[in-house]
């Protein structure tokens, strides 16, 4: 318990809610504001000297504490408004919910407000009131990747093992590769930012080639190894490896995430593990890149160099590729990898 001198107690349970709703951006903008003026006083600041900082009077302070002290959290919600009172039943409502759920007749694949209303003989607004009240939203549709690896549990305790607890004075490398990267050059000329006006690329655009960038994450440092090739195999895959190990003292054990790619998993690649005791290669389970920690820096890779990018050869993609690393290495920081609930353990599906 925490006691303030204005005799405004809270509990530790209450004080982890208000910073929660201060700190929220879904809440009404007024129960944050509310939950702000309660953490000061009860921390002990002066209603006068809060009042002058935040720019509310006194009397609304005092009011809202005295709300607070009687009804707790409840108070700082807005009380009922005055007027005509929800009209809408909670058989309507049932009956709404049902239906959503249900779905539409074919060949409609998912329902509208006014689709649904229509249906019904009820407004579109009341689908939408009852569907916001529930958090339905028929109109998004979200996909999922199921992996079916028998030792998915082991091997992506393998992984995150690797993330929280790495082996001591080891690197642990995320390699993968960005295929078929594409060198596209724009027809007609690009139309720089102005005022109220976003950067404009020309529509259509012609293409100069591909290649393949092989890339290595140290998770302990966040630097980044990089390799252009014209395609990705497995005599491409030990070259890459070469380098990574070359940029490690002779002594340090060297352990790499990769995924189950064939060229991974090759003679070749076995005879050349047998030829560098020191390093373990560690595969993910199937269809789950996102335990790959190198595929955070391939999407900000997409967002800073490719997606708005210009080449007019694959040399110059090349170019910038490593100019990115480059740069990217100046500034490199590990990112933070977090298993919060392990009671939510990862299971095969």
């Amino acid at each position: 318990m925490f006691t303030s001198p204005y005799a405004l107690t809270l509990r530790p349970a209450e004080r982890a809610e208000l910073k929660a709703l201060t700190g929220s951006t879904t809440v009404a903008a007024g129960l944050a504001r509310r939950a702000g003026f309660i953490l000061p006083m009860a921390n002990g600041v002066p209603v006068r000297a809060l009042g002058r900082q935040a720019g509310v009077s006194t009397t609304t302070l005092t009011r809202w504490r005295k709300r607070f002290q009687r009804h707790r959290l409840a108070g700082l919600y807005d009380a009922p408004r005055r007027g005509r009172g929800d009209r809408l039943t909670a058989a309507l409502e049932a009956r709404i919910l049902a239906e959503t759920k249900k779905g539409p007749p074919p060949p409609l694949t998912h329902w509208t407000t006014r689709r649904l209303g229509a249906r019904l003989g009820v407004s579109h607004m009341t689908v939408h009131r009852v569907w916001q009240r529930q958090g339905l939203q028929p109109h998004r549709l979200e996909h999922y990747v199921v992996s079916h690896d028998p030792a998915f549990e082991q091997k992506a305790t393998d992984v995150i093992g690797l993330y929280l607890n790495p082996p001591a004075h080891a690197a642990v490398f995320c390699v993968d590769e960005k295929t078929a990267i594409q060198a596209l050059d724009r027809r007609n000329p690009v139309l720089p930012l102005s005022p109220g006006r976003a950067e404009r690329h020309g529509f259509e655009y012609v293409r100069h080639g591909t290649l393949s960038l092989y890339a290595a994450l140290e998770v302990g440092t966040g630097r980044v190894e990089g390799m252009t090739v014209p395609r990705h195999t497995s005599a491409a895959f030990l070259q890459f490896l070469d380098q990574v190990v070359a940029s490690q003292p002779q002594r340090r054990a060297v352990h790499v995430i990769c995924d189950n790619l064939s060229a991974h998993k090759t003679k070749a690649v076995d005879a050349w593990l047998s030829d560098h005791p020191r390093v373990t290669l560690h595969f993910t389970p199937t269809y789950s890149s996102w335990l790959n920690q190198v595929e955070l820096w391939f999407a900000k890779l997409e967002r800073d160099v490719i997606a708005r990018g210009i080449f007019p050869s694959v040399t110059d993609l090349r170019r910038k590729l490593l100019q990115y690393i480059r740069l990217h290495n100046k500034s490199c920081r590990p990112f933070l990898w977090r298993y919060r609930k392990v009671r939510r353990r990862i299971r095969v599906a």
